[in-house]
């Protein structure tokens, strides 16, 4: 997949998390750790999101590709976030987008995994 595929399945899952009732923070942010896809904020909590996209599960499903080491890697670009923006609530997210690209299944699984750190 591109990146710009990859952009696009980002907006597509920030989208339908707006429609859930989550507000945007930033997306794609950086740092020395990784990225992380999407931070949004959801009531008093900060949600760090993983978006995944997968056509065909030959490979594994959308969710099963959030590994231990993923998760590792975005707690760790958490804790980078963290440092520069403290908040109280945190949890991390996944969203698993499965199927033909026109019509996606989208799985939304809250607080996929604790700060694996």
């Amino acid at each position: 997949m591109s990146r710009q595929q990859g952009r696009n399945w980002e907006q597509y899952a920030e989208h339908w998390l707006v429609q859930q009732g989550l507000k945007p923070v930033c997306r794609n942010w950086h740092c020395r750790a990784g990225e992380i896809d999407l931070i949004m904020k959801h009531r008093d909590t900060l949600v760090f999101v993983e978006v995944r996209y997968r056509r065909q599960t030959r490979y594994g499903s959308a969710l099963e590709s959030v590994h231990t080491g993923k998760q590792r890697k975005l707690a760790l670009a958490a804790s980078q976030w963290l440092q520069a923006h403290p908040v109280d609530a945190v949890r991390f997210d996944v969203v698993a987008l499965q199927g033909p690209e026109h019509n996606p299944r989208v799985e939304w699984i809250r607080n996929a995994f604790d700060n694996p750190l």
